[in-house]
């Protein structure tokens, strides 16, 4: 009955599915959700567009991706200027000249420098072990004891000498008052939220909400020439290989009667007594208006927290350790020899992407198939 069917109605999925209509396939989506977009899903809540799955602030440095979802969306000029919270003081994030002043006082980037270059001279790490090493030897001990440990620990759920070093390698240190989160060339938040962005993909596609492909798979498997999953990888294949594991998120959510609860889209509460590791304040994606340009009288904020996963709750975060790796790498040889399935997208190839890698390894595997 159809050439695709599309195991998920998030972004791999909803690109492969416009792509696959583009080059006139017959394709079918199903998805075990009530709703399309995967984790990016929006909904409105007192004219304020909510990300019921955290926070997704879409960033790029690819033109061929930013192009690409620009033709499903308008987006606005966010820029992610995340706000530290370390029992009550306030810091500026990712580690700018503001961080720095705020810290140690300082004011020129010479002064920075040699804060830094003197906590990590007094710590006497030449070859980083593990992730506090890793953090210590890029920004020294201040930072790493208020705005790093207690955040990364609640995030993970270990403590940090038993991370990995690689998990910081990359975090962001400049020396200027630059508060952009994201290095990237396009920045920003489809207006009218990513449910709509995702619905325009989807236009003229069959989709099939609340309906659980690995429950039925034969009935499923019937219906398509090929088969485009991006559900669990190891669920797939009925944990032969092992259990992979994941961090999950719990999300607590809330309309507040004030048109303003903490100033900014997201504050991380980098301490380790609080239990939550960020709030988000969703109207500020949206720069506090509704889509006709009010400026709304409530507000919708959400806590979240870090958890290990367990079956049941939603997996978010792969754990990337080397056990973890030999279990995926025993999954992905197993995908060598399906002729009929197609695994895609964070669950399929357990993979942390950012959305813009998701949608550049969609357009990559269909330019495969129908080029």
């Amino acid at each position: 009955m159809y050439d695709y069917l599309i195991v998920g109605a998030g972004l791999y999925g909803a690109v492969f599915a416009h792509e696959a209509k583009r080059a006139g396939k017959k394709v079918l989506v199903i998805d075990r959700r009530d709703h399309i977009g995967g984790n990016v899903y929006t909904e409105e809540i007192e004219g304020i567009q909510v990300h019921r799955y955290g926070a997704h602030i879409f960033h790029t440095n690819s033109t061929e991706v930013w192009k690409y979802v620009c033709q499903f969306a308008t987006f606005n000029r966010f820029t992610n200027s995340p706000v530290a919270n370390y029992h009550g003081e306030l810091y500026s994030l990712p580690f700018n000249m503001y961080t720095f002043n705020r810290m140690w006082n300082v004011v020129t980037p010479q002064e920075a420098a040699a804060k830094i270059e003197e906590q990590k001279k007094e710590a006497g790490i030449t070859e980083p072990k593990n992730l506090e090493e890793q953090a210590i030897s890029l920004v020294g001990t201040d930072i790493y004891e208020k705005l790093i440990k207690g955040y990364t620990e609640k995030q993970w759920g270990r403590p940090c000498t038993e991370l990995p070093a690689f998990i910081i390698k990359r975090l962001p240190v400049r020396l200027t008052f630059d508060n952009n989160y994201f290095n990237a060339l396009y920045q920003g938040i489809p207006v009218g939220g990513y449910t709509r962005m995702v619905e325009h993909m989807l236009e003229g596609v069959e989709i099939r909400l609340g309906e659980d492909y690995l429950a039925d798979r034969e009935a499923w498997n019937a219906l398509a020439e090929k088969i485009v999953y991006t559900g669990p990888i190891d669920a797939f294949y009925h944990y032969s290989a092992g259990t992979l594991a994941y961090r999950s998120v719990r999300f607590e959510t809330e309309v507040l009667d004030m048109p303003n609860f903490q100033g900014n889209a997201a504050v991380n509460y980098t301490d380790r007594e609080t239990p939550w590791t960020r709030i988000i304040e969703h109207k500020w994606f949206e720069f506090g208006r509704d889509s006709g340009g009010r400026d709304l009288p409530k507000t919708v904020i959400s806590r979240e927290y870090s958890s290990e996963w367990k079956p049941g709750d939603e997996p978010y975060y792969p754990v990337n350790d080397e056990k973890n790796g030999a279990v995926y790498e025993a999954y992905r040889r197993m995908t060598l020899s399906q002729d009929k399935v197609i695994f895609g997208g964070r669950l399929g190839e357990y993979k942390y992407y950012d959305m813009d890698r998701v949608i550049e390894a969609a357009l990559a595997r269909t330019r495969q198939e129908f080029n």
